[in-house]
């Protein structure tokens, strides 16, 4: 029995402490309201439901609408069940299948993995003000729309302490040091603060995002709270879209190291990288070295997810020699690993020398490594 599927096993199993980015679990599942069962208003639905889709992973409402036309005319070929449930249809597009299809068609896709985003949303209506908890009324619209636009979203407990702060003041403040203090508690990448306001029968809203050193605010409406929150969860997702989705043909051949790995941040790095077809090239200890062809603004972002931090050559110490990391390696003989595949070994200390995969030896002197970017957690 080859040692490493069992590895990657216990590695996967291993929840990382460190890990605030969300993998979407549902990503590719989506859910449209539905008049009836009718076959054309099925049909209908399940094109409605590949047009959220593509926004989903895109973040761009203009996507090449001719190249995708053929999947929109026929999405039954990327659905690998639909349900209904009371008045909506739950269809489950298949990941594999639906990313190869969209690529083929040269559209840029965002990940299963994004940043997670605590939301503080603070409703004003003629009883007052109320700061919408984890547990209290209103959390389901946010929760459904945060789904629908394929946001991993967090909601604060509401408690007493919170909702001294979580005023109208903080909430609509450029410096958001107030809600910053009380959001640690959260651990999470980004930080949403929403006032929202009934006037008559519609609702409005003002927003702001931070995210890392990134800013960006917006006003949106709707007939609806559900539709109001539907609308500024797709303003942040096209806002964070274009920082993650892997752009056809802007990429260069890139060799990642990084330092400080363990089993569990092994296995959040594997997750983060597989949307770049990476290639575990060498283990040294707690370091590994990647081969990928990515954006490498792109693949900054997505690293930014995991806390990680870029380094310079001379904070590695002693460098590692990476000269050679792209030597050809035969999948199975070899065990060359791809991020996400069931041959990425776990890393412990040291691999062992008889564990077959990855080279720990020095490697032969060969090609061009391309951009080097080094990394620490």
């Amino acid at each position: 029995m080859r040692v490493i599927p069992r590895l990657l096993a216990l590695c996967c199993a291993v929840v990382s402490a460190h890990s605030m980015a969300v993998p979407l679990s549902d990503l590719y599942r989506v859910r449209e309201p539905v008049a009836s069962q009718q076959p054309a208003e099925r049909e209908e639905a399940l094109r409605k439901a590949f047009d959220t889709l593509v926004l989903r992973l895109t973040g761009d409402s203009s996507s090449d609408q001719k190249a995708v036309a053929p999947l929109r005319n026929d999405p039954q070929q990327l659905v690998s069940r639909y349900a209904y449930e009371g008045d909506a249809v739950i269809v489950s597009f298949d990941p594999v299948t639906t990313e190869r299809a969209l690529r083929s068609a040269g559209i840029p896709l965002w990940g299963a993995e994004r940043p997670s985003i605590l939301t503080w949303w603070l409703g004003e209506s003629a009883n007052g003000s109320q700061l919408v908890g984890d547990a209290q009324e209103g959390s389901a619209d946010l929760r459904a729309a945060a789904q629908h636009r394929g946001l991993p979203l967090r909601l604060p407990l509401a408690d007493l302490s919170e909702q001294l702060v979580a005023t109208p003041d903080t909430i609509t403040a450029r410096d958001p040091q107030a809600l910053r203090d009380v959001s640690e508690r959260y651990d999470t990448d980004g930080l949403l603060a929403v006032m929202a306001k009934q006037s008559g029968e519609t609702w409005q809203a003002n927003w702001r995002l931070w995210l890392g050193d990134k800013q960006t605010q917006g006003k949106v409406s709707g007939d609806t709270r559900a539709a109001l929150a539907d609308e500024v969860m797709l303003a942040v997702s096209t806002f964070l879209a274009p920082q993650y989705r892997v752009e056809p043909g802007d990429s260069s051949d890139i060799t990642l190291e990084v330092l400080g790995a363990d089993v569990g941040r092994f296995a959040e790095l594997d997750r983060l990288l597989e949307p770049f077809g990476a290639r575990l090239q060498r283990v040294d200890s707690d370091r590994l070295v990647y081969r990928l062809n990515a954006s490498p603004e792109q693949l900054r972002a997505q690293l930014a997810l995991a806390r990680l931090q870029e380094v310079t050559l001379d904070e590695f110490d002693p460098p590692l020699d990476t000269a050679g990391t792209d030597t050809a390696l035969d999948p199975v003989d070899s065990g060359e690993v791809s991020a996400g595949g069931a041959e990425a070994p776990p890393i412990e200390a040291q691999i062992p020398p008889e564990a077959p995969g990855v080279s720990t030896s020095e490697p032969s002197q060969p090609a061009d490594q391309g951009t080097l970017l080094r990394y620490r957690w």
